[in-house]
């Protein structure tokens, strides 16, 4: 079951109800769209892939749901694109959803290895009282036994919880002040890239809802997705929030993001 061809495809996720700070992210999906579309750049990727091919990916529209069902609805229509054979890439919204995505994944690809791209870790046990926060995913995720092997790039915001959290389960946190980190993306059986663009140095995409300076550059992180080994089965990009962006900026790069794991994952 580790060996995945399937046609990647985009699903949106407009869900932003595990905010903890800023609501805004779920207006994200439509406004990457526009980005990938736009007249200003064309449909090939670094790797020398033509997105714009037949049947090169697909998009699936954006999920509909009410707050209250959003998690059991994800993990719904995540897991009917894994059965059909795609390779789900879901545009956030926040965080949160993926806690749900992985669940769906988990029931098809046993031994995941999860690539996580982000400031924060999401390690919380609970946030302010919410074990569902968009803070606390890869808890859940891990505690869960949902992935064998959870690699977080770009962090520079970890408590003395969440560092704890890390070491409880095993987690290769790579701070942003240890970086490049190539040596560490790869990975024997699937991998699922969740790319927070938080991750991103707020001077290359300012449309977040928790601004952290010092992180990466767009190259860097780029440069990270690229050195990816493994067999990638799915992704998802998250917390871009338009309310935040200035002039699109932020969608732009979203988008570039995007286009460069639709590359990687087609060409290998």
């Amino acid at each position: 079951m580790e060996k995945t061809c399937g046609v990647p495809t985009l699903l949106g996720i407009p869900f932003d109800g595990q905010s903890s700070y800023l609501r805004g992210t779920a207006e994200a999906p439509g406004k990457i769209r526009e980005a990938l579309k736009c007249d200003a750049s064309n449909r090939w990727t670094e790797l020398g892939v033509d997105l714009g091919a037949p049947e090169a990916c697909e998009d699936a529209g954006d999920l509909r749901f009410s707050e209250k069902e959003a998690f059991i609805a994800i993990e719904s229509a995540v897991g009917a694109l894994i059965r059909q054979g795609k390779r789900p890439i879901s545009l956030g919204g926040d965080h949160s959803i993926t806690y749900a995505i992985a669940k769906a994944f988990a029931k098809r690809h046993q031994e995941l290895t999860i690539f996580h791209f982000d400031a924060h870790p999401d390690l919380y046990d609970e946030f302010e009282g919410n074990r569902l926060s968009h803070a606390c995913p890869f808890a859940r995720i891990m505690e869960a036994g949902l992935a064998k092997r959870l690699v977080q790039i770009g962090i520079r915001t970890a408590t003395a919880h969440q560092r704890e959290q890390a070491r409880r389960f095993g987690v290769e946190m790579v701070e942003m002040r240890a970086l490049p980190a190539y040596a560490k993306m790869k990975a024997d059986g699937p991998v699922y890239i969740s790319f927070d663009i938080d991750v991103l140095d707020p001077g290359f995409a300012p449309g977040v809802s928790h601004r952290e300076p010092g992180g990466t550059t767009v190259r860097e992180a780029i440069s990270h997705v690229h050195a990816i080994q493994g067999n990638i089965v799915g992704a998802d990009v998250v917390e871009y929030n338009p309310v935040q962006d200035i002039a699109g900026m932020t969608a732009t790069v979203a988008a570039k993001v995007v286009k460069e794991i639709l590359g990687k994952m087609i060409a290998g």
